[in-house]
């Protein structure tokens, strides 16, 4: 269940920090933050799958991880970027 192509250019577009960014921290946040809702949906349908209940947990981590490094070394960004996605913190 990736992605579809556009969704996912669009986000990159508007979370880079210049053209053609697709690695900063901001833009992996919001591309996690993406598939994490897109599991959670799969998976209120699906109860008994948990295999994609491992892997939403791994996501849930990883965006964590990214979100602490984040703050540590741009809290504005940090800030802007929970705001946005409408993450609480």
């Amino acid at each position: 269940m990736p992605l579809p192509a556009e969704e996912k250019t669009q986000i990159i577009k508007d979370f880079a920090r210049k053209d053609g960014d697709s690695g900063s921290p901001e833009v992996q946040i919001a591309l996690l933050t993406a598939r994490i809702k897109q599991v959670a949906t799969h998976l209120k349908e699906n109860k008994g799958d948990v295999h994609n209940r491992r892997g939403l947990v791994m996501m849930v981590s990883r965006r964590n991880k990214l979100l602490r490094y984040l703050a540590r070394k741009d809290r504005n960004a940090y800030l802007d970027t929970i705001k946005r996605l409408g993450l609480r913190k």
